[in-house]
């Protein structure tokens, strides 16, 4: 029996959008971790974080290179916010219904989160991002994954 197609596959199909599937351990938890079993720069393999806006506003996707840190201060301007916080990994599951490590902007689309994709994505012509499932990724065009999500350009990390 064929395994499920992934909900990011589809999406990406739909829109005659060309990818790459890339498959690892599903118990590498982490971009870095990734990149390392896929043997890419972690500067390359993109996560997918949640975040919060205070006083329940909808939660934010945003994707950063796996080697940077997510800059809450710097994003918050970016969109105009006064404040963000990370979501913790139990909210960041409940609220996405995906597992941490699997997380997917591409897998989210019709779920009403504003997606931000940090602007040194610019500066590659592909990313690896998560498909929606721990050990399985998607190789794109940079160009491809900002219109499909229409990801908001931003500096986050």
């Amino acid at each position: 029996m064929a395994a499920k197609k992934p909900n990011s596959v589809r999406v990406l199909e739909r829109d005659a959008v060309p990818y790459e599937l890339l498959t690892f351990p599903a118990t590498v938890h982490s971009a870095e971790g990734v990149a390392q079993a896929l043997g890419l720069p972690a500067g390359q393999v993109y996560k997918t974080l949640v975040v919060r806006r205070p006083a329940g506003g909808k939660p934010l996707l945003v994707m950063i290179p796996g080697d940077r840190e997510l800059d809450l201060k710097q994003l918050a301007a970016a969109l105009g916010e006064k404040k963000l916080q990370m979501a913790a990994h139990h909210d960041a599951e409940r609220l996405t219904g995906l597992q941490v490590g699997g997380i997917s902007a591409l897998a989210l689309l019709n779920r009403g989160f504003e997606i931000c994709l940090d602007r040194r994505a610019l500066a590659l012509a592909e990313v690896v991002i998560s498909a929606g499932q721990r050990g399985t990724n998607l190789k794109l065009a940079v160009a491809d994954l900002a219109r499909v999500t229409q990801a908001r350009i931003v500096d986050a990390s």
